[in-house]
C-alpha cells in the first residue's frame, strides 16, 4: 500500500484517512434519489426517461435539477422507451372525394372535443396481425360511434387520413347524422395528421416493441391496459404541461383554464374487450 501511495503521490495517512471516511451527504442524498428515481421507472414499466420521472418527483415534493436526474438514471442504466418507425395501412380510393382539410395542421384547441384525430392500424401477433382482415368501414364506424356514446360532442372536426374507410359513403352519412364535421389532409403528408401519427408512435415505443402477443386478445387487452390503465389517467404529456390527458380534462372543467395546448381527443380503430369499451380521452 505504500508503494502505492508513493506512486500516486498520496501520503499513506491520507489514504487511510479517506478508506474510514463514510459516504458522503451528496452520495447519501444521491442514493435515496435513485431509489425513487428506479422505483417511478419500474411503476412506468420502463417507459419513462429522465423528464417525466423529474415530473413525477417533483410531485412528490422533491426539488432535483433534471440533469441529475438523468445523471443517477444512466448511472443506473435506466432509460425510457426509444422511438421505432411505425407502419401505416392507409389505402386511397381515387374513386371517392375527399373531404376539405378544415385543420391545415392546427392542432391546438381551446377546449375538449373540438377536434379530433383518426387513423387505422394493425397489431402482430403469432396468431396473425390483429386487423388485417378488418381494414373495413365497420371498423372506423364502430370507433366514430364509441367516441360520440363517451364524449358527448356536438360540431366536433373528425381529422383523418384519406384512407377508403373515412372517404367511405357510409362513413360519410353517419357523420352528417351525428353532425361531425369531417376533415382529411393531403395525400403522402404525415405532418396532416401528425397527432395521431404521434399516438401510435408512442403505442408502438412504449407497448408493441417491448412485447409480443400470442393471440389477438392477449393483444386487446394489453392495448386496453395501455389506454385505460396509463395512457388516460397517468402518463405524462409534455405538450399538456406534464400531466396526464384526464388530469388536464379535470383541471379545464374546473377551471375554465384556456387549453392552447390542448391535445385533441384520438378515435383510434383500436378494439377492446367488448364488456369494456375505450374510453377516447386523448
Amino acid at each position: 500500500m505504500r508503494t502505492m501511495c508513493r506512486v500516486f503521490a498520496v501520503s499513506s495517512s491520507g489514504y487511510y484517512a479517506w478508506a474510514k471516511r463514510g459516504p458522503s451527504a451528496r452520495a447519501l442524498e444521491d442514493a435515496r434519489l435513485t431509489a425513487r428515481i428506479r422505483m417511478y421507472h419500474v411503476r412506468s414499466k420502463g417507459r419513462y426517461g429522465a423528464p417525466n420521472i423529474h415530473a413525477d418527483l417533483r410531485d412528490e415534493g422533491i426539488h432535483v435539477g433534471k440533469k441529475r436526474v438523468a445523471r443517477l438514471m444512466k448511472a443506473e442504466g435506466l432509460q425510457g422507451a426509444c422511438f421505432q418507425k411505425w407502419i401505416t395501412t392507409t389505402t386511397r380510393d381515387a374513386d371517392m372525394q375527399p373531404s376539405a382539410d378544415l385543420v391545415q395542421r392546427q392542432f391546438a384547441a381551446d377546449a375538449p372535443n373540438k377536434l379530433w384525430v383518426a387513423d387505422i392500424t394493425y397489431i402482430p401477433t403469432w396468431a396473425g396481425f390483429l386487423f388485417l382482415a378488418d381494414l373495413r368501414t365497420e371498423l372506423v364506424l364502430s370507433a366514430l360511434n364509441m367516441a360520440l356514446g363517451q364524449r358527448r360532442a356536438k360540431g366536433v372536426v373528425h381529422h383523418s387520413d384519406h384512407g377508403t374507410q373515412y372517404t367511405s359513403i357510409a362513413f360519410g352519412l353517419r357523420c352528417q347524422e351525428a353532425k361531425v364535421r369531417p376533415s382529411m389532409g393531403t395525400v403522402g403528408d404525415a405532418y396532416d395528421n401528425a397527432m395521431c401519427e404521434s399516438f401510435f408512435a408512442t403505442l408502438e415505443r412504449e407497448l408493441l416493441a417491448r412485447r409480443r402477443f400470442a393471440t389477438k386478445a392477449e393483444a386487446r387487452m394489453a392495448i386496453f391496459e395501455f389506454i385505460e390503465g396509463w395512457y388516460n389517467p397517468i402518463r405524462r404529456h409534455k405538450r399538456l404541461g406534464r400531466i396526464s390527458p384526464i388530469e388536464f380534462e379535470r383541471r379545464h372543467s374546473m377551471h375554465g383554464e384556456h387549453a392552447l395546448t390542448h391535445r385533441p381527443a384520438r378515435s383510434v380503430a383500436i378494439e377492446a374487450p367488448r364488456a369494456q369499451p375505450v374510453d377516447n380521452h386523448l
